[in-house]
């Protein structure tokens, strides 16, 4: 039940810009810099990120903040129009990798396109950890609502330095002394 690097994968869902301007502005600080410590401690343990948009010709790219952080080569980038991540055209190759089996989510909105697709990641037997802090929505109410019916059905709901922590394992990894600044 804990986040093992090797086998896992960082799913970042529509943090974009048009949708960061509709959510509460405290919140979206918290959900930005949580991702994007996810997105530095993925680059430098080698863990893939993928990345969707929610119909980027109207809600934007995502936004600039994270964008900076990607790798050089830049992660798969899949546009939907679907709410779920699990329905776009290409997406299958990544999410039935064997070699990966457990999903890492951050993004938006916690009660649409973050359930949809954990809840469809976890029908098809993988392990979704859902970041409560790195995941919003609109209303207070959607979000507990959404994370409450995401561990109701299995999805393991976790939080930024849970993962981060589970990824490194131990203070002794060569690269914990770099990465423990992003957290501090």
């Amino acid at each position: 039940m804990l986040c093992d690097r090797s086998n896992s994968s960082l799913l970042i869902i529509d943090i974009q810009e048009k949708l960061v301007g509709a959510m509460p502005a405290v919140v979206v600080e918290q959900v930005i810099r949580n991702t994007r410590i996810l997105i530095e401690t993925a680059k430098a343990l080698s863990i893939p990120l993928l990345l969707t948009e929610q119909y980027p010709q109207g809600l934007g790219a995502t936004v600039p903040e994270l964008k900076a952080h990607l790798p050089a080569q830049a992660p798969p980038l899949f546009d939907k129009t679907c709410f779920s991540g699990c329905g776009v055209q290409g997406v299958q190759p990544f999410i039935e990798n064997p070699a990966r089996q457990q999903f890492i989510i951050t993004g938006m909105e916690s009660h649409v396109c973050v359930l949809q697709t954990a809840l469809e990641l976890h029908a098809m037997g993988r392990q979704v950890f859902v970041v409560a802090d790195a995941v919003c929505s609109r209303r207070k109410l959607n979000y507990r609502t959404a994370l409450e019916r995401l561990q109701q059905a299995g999805v393991i709901v976790t939080n930024t330095e849970s993962v981060f922590f589970e990824w490194l394992r131990d203070a002794s990894h060569p690269q914990f002394k770099a990465l423990s600044k992003l957290i501090r």
